[in-house]
This record gives structure tokens, sequence and C-alpha cells, in this order.
């Protein structure tokens, strides 16, 4: 059974799944694929929870309970939302290997250091290999390898971060893992026919933009 976990720097969420993500590639070959949420957000005509007054502060304290609950190590960096092309661009100029995509989320999620730049990242770049963090990023191929790998995940119907495709089945979040979990041991768990009739529900009304 084949996976791909998408992904984006920016997201605490991602951070906080991705353990238990590793811990399922016994069970599925997962692809882990870096996208750029914000083109994602675009492509869809939304803002992100970080972008809206009130939500920004509730998903904040949200994220440090979830993380407390779940026993992970999670400090927010110097500033959020930042802007995470560098990250994502250093992630697939490492291979876009789970070691590198685990030391680049803890960088920014574990220690709370910044991530928005070639400076920034310096220290992990080193760590994974990368004398010239500012070269590396900066390649046609990676540019490339990062548009491409967003323009799958939009092809694939992902709407938000993290995402793990299975099949034709999409898992969105961190606190959707329990349902992911339930599928693997259940695979019909979504064709009783409730689940059926809801998703042809009809819409009663639509909201003007």
């Amino acid at each position: 059974m084949k996976a791909a976990w998408y992904f984006d720097f920016i997201s605490p969420f991602s951070y906080m799944q991705l353990g238990k993500i590793m811990a399922l590639r016994d069970r599925i070959d997962i692809t882990p694929v870096p996208i750029v949420f914000g083109a994602v957000l675009k492509h869809h005509g939304q803002l992100g929870p970080a972008e809206i007054a009130g939500k920004r502060e509730f998903t904040y304290r949200f994220t440090l309970w979830q993380a407390a609950r779940e026993g992970i190590e999670l400090r927010f960096p110097p500033a959020h939302p930042f802007n995470p092309i560098s990250a994502l661009r250093l992630a697939v100029a490492a291979g876009s290997t789970w070691e590198s995509i685990a030391a680049i989320f803890e960088h920014i999620w574990k220690h709370g250091r910044a991530a928005d730049d070639h400076e920034s990242l310096a220290d992990v770049a080193r760590a994974l290999g990368i004398d010239d963090v500012a070269a590396a990023i900066s390649r046609d191929d990676v540019k490339a390898t990062l548009r491409a790998n967003t323009e799958a995940a939009l092809a694939d119907g992902v709407f938000g971060v993290p995402t793990l495709r299975v099949g034709d089945e999409l898992f969105w979040g961190n606190d959707a893992t329990a349902m992911l979990l339930d599928w693997l041991d259940h695979p019909q768990r979504f064709a009783g026919p409730e689940y059926r009739r809801i998703a042809a529900l009809p819409r009663a009304v639509e909201r003007k933009r």
C-alpha cells in the first residue's frame, strides 16, 4: 500500500503528526512530500488559521495544549506565520528524506528557531551535509520539484496540511490520525449507508462571496 504525506513546515500540526506517520511506515509505503501550504490556500480562495483574528490565538493555544497532551516537546518559532519556502527547498535539496525532514521540523518546532531564510537554516543544513544553503535552495531543480509537489497535492484534492493520501482516501490533520488507523484496520469503514449518503448530500444554501 503506497501513500503520500503532504506537509509544510509552517504547520505545527504537521510536526506533531510526523512521529505517528513515521511509525506507520512498516504498514504503508509512505513518501513525504513537502508542499507550499500558501499556494494551496490561494488555490482554494482561503485564509490560513493564523491569518484570522481570534482563530489565530485559539489555534496557537490549541497547538500547545495538544502537544502537551501527546507528550510532544514543542516551542513556537520567533514569529508565525513565517515564510517557509527556504525550509521547504532545503528539504528538497536534502533529498526529502525522513531524516532531513525531521531535522528541519525539530529546528523550527522543537527548538523554536527561525527558518525563513538561508542564514537561519545554516546550522540544520550543515547537520544535513549542506554547507552552502543559499546555493542549495536556489537551484532550479529544487524550485521545480517544490512546484511539482504542490501541483500534485492540488491534483490529489489536498486542501490543508498535513494530509495523508492513501489510495483515493485523504486524511487531513494530526487529529485525524485515529481515523486513519481505524480505516487501516477496517477498510470498509466508509462504505456504510450513512457515509454514502453524506457523500452526495445536497446544499440547501450557498453563501455569497
